[in-house]
């Protein structure tokens, strides 16, 4: 087999910063084998965070703002690359590719209006392609989208690379929109499928801003204190996507800033605390109320592992505990993974699957009418005399 190293680089919904994974890999599809080297956040720093959120914001941005923010971000990911490989005394030089996925602008899974299906992911690969020297590949979304897709989500294929077992699973990762991977025993991959449930940490995450100044409920301590609101809870599990059948996504278009400005606009007489711990009750009812309805009309459901940053949320994991008793949840570390990690490794591996000439959808999972390749490639720069 020939063994190569790969880059993934991940910028998510929540805005923590820049997730960068290094993989030693051979093979690809189903006989892919990998090994996580090394792995890092770099956070954003205040300013460039602004900058983001004034570009995903309809109200805020222009386009002068994204076409600067493309080639800022392109420095910002070259720079974490190479801050991963200087931690761990890694030539960059022995990078053979990188999976960027790039930070997401707007994502728009169906037609509204004149408004067609369509997504923009940005971080100038070219600028990465030349300030590390070998090639890159992004922009994975778009393809699924042409193929009739709605882009999302794209973590499934390396899920179940990964995680396919003899049990009934589902990989539920928590970042700022929470998604489900659906894996049944024993399974072929076109048994897989997956979705959006709906808010993970960014409907938290953004409450906790406003009223405390904070970036994030830690361990979810504040929540903890707190009663839930039940008249709320009520009104907000009223949103329409929790209801929509799959195949589905959304993003910060629905459950961002002006969603938390409409919660706090219902709760002027309410403690802090309550308001949080609310809203965090909220993420755990919208996965219980698809778990009930979508998969296990299917399967019934023995492992539920959870990953990203959410994982981290004591409160919140313990409330999904409460609702959901007859389900074994785990925790991506409890199996020897990492849960902020997951989806950088998911982009290098599709990187990996699309310089092999292998398509990195599941149909079943975005929606899209057949498998394609994904993602545009940089080649690396040539040096010309």
């Amino acid at each position: 087999m020939n063994r190569k190293y790969g880059i993934g680089i991940m910028s998510g919904t929540s805005l923590d910063g820049i997730d960068v994974v290094l993989i030693k890999i051979d093979g690809y599809g189903l006989d892919t084998n990998l090994h996580v080297v090394a792995f890092d956040t770099i956070p954003f720093n205040v300013e460039l965070r602004n900058k983001i959120k004034k570009c995903i914001s309809i109200k805020d941005s222009d386009s002068q703002l994204i076409c600067s923010l493309n080639f800022e971000l392109g420095h910002a990911f070259s720079n974490a690359v190479k801050v991963l490989c200087k931690k761990i005394n890694f030539d960059v030089e022995n990078i053979d590719f990188i999976g960027s996925h790039g930070q997401t602008i707007f994502h728009i899974p169906n037609d509204v209006g004149e408004l067609k299906r369509s997504t923009l992911q940005i971080g100038e690969p070219a600028i990465i392609a030349y300030e590390i020297g070998c090639t890159v590949v992004s922009n994975f979304r778009t393809m699924d989208i042409a193929a009739g897709g709605q882009g999302a989500p794209l973590v499934p294929l390396s899920e179940y690379i990964l995680y396919k077992s003899n049990k009934n699973r589902v990989l539920q990762n928590i970042g700022g929109i929470g998604n489900v991977t659906v894996i049944p025993k024993n399974s072929r991959l076109d048994d897989v499928f997956a979705f959006d449930t709906g808010p993970g940490n960014m409907i938290i995450d953004e409450t906790v801003f406003r009223l405390t100044g904070e970036k994030y409920d830690k361990n979810g301590e504040i929540a903890a204190r707190g009663k839930i609101i039940y008249r709320l809870l009520d009104d907000l599990m009223k949103n329409k996507y929790i209801y929509q059948s799959p195949p589905k996504t959304t993003g910060r278009e629905l459950f961002g800033a002006q969603f938390v400005h409409k919660i706090l606009k219902k709760c002027d007489n309410e403690k802090i605390e309550d308001i949080i711990a609310t809203v965090t009750m909220f993420t755990a009812k919208s996965i219980e109320y698809n778990y009930k309805n979508y998969i296990e009309p299917k399967y019934t459901i023995e492992e539920v592992i959870i990953g990203g940053g959410g994982s981290y949320n004591n409160t919140l994991l313990s409330m999904m505990k409460d609702i959901m008793p007859n389900y074994k949840i785990l925790t991506q570390e409890e199996l020897g993974f990492s849960s902020e990690s997951k989806e950088a490794i998911a982009f290098a591996i599709l990187a990996n699957e699309t310089l092999e000439g292998s398509f990195g959808n599941i149909p079943a999972a975005t929606g899209a009418y057949e498998k394609v390749i994904l993602g545009n490639i940089t080649p690396a720069p040539k040096k010309f005399i």
